[in-house]
């Protein structure tokens, strides 16, 4: 059974940072991608990044291209989400979720193991 507990959220002003971490347990961490996903109220949950396996490639949604950077850590079954430069527009809940298979997926639906989630609230 695969767990996954998210961490690193709270309250942050526009133009600041803040790095969420993602552990993992359950599975072979090193042979399933990863990915955060977001979910603001009363919107759809979207895809904001991807990691592959190895870490070697990432993969990122046009809104938060050049702000936010995935990595890995195989070591210490860990992904992160290091978000700079946030805007209002960045406040959600933030899961990980573990894919299925080797591949990145920006579906939302393809995934079956998740997070509980992390508060992000970025005020102006």
């Amino acid at each position: 059974q695969v767990q996954l507990v998210e961490s690193g959220g709270g309250l942050v002003q526009a133009g600041g940072s803040l790095r969420l971490s993602c552990v993992a347990s359950g599975r072979t961490f090193s042979s399933y991608a990863m990915g955060w996903f977001r979910q603001a109220p009363g919107k759809e949950r979207e895809f904001v990044a991807g990691v592959s396996r190895s870490g070697g490639s990432t993969y990122y949604a046009d809104s938060v291209k050049g702000r936010f950077t995935m990595s890995r850590d195989n070591a210490k079954n860990t992904v992160y989400l290091q978000m700079n430069s946030l805007k209002p527009e960045d406040t959600a809940v933030y899961y990980c979720a573990q894919s299925p298979l080797a591949a990145v997926f920006t579906s939302p639906d393809r995934y079956a193991d998740w997070g509980q989630g992390t508060q992000v609230t970025v005020s102006l």
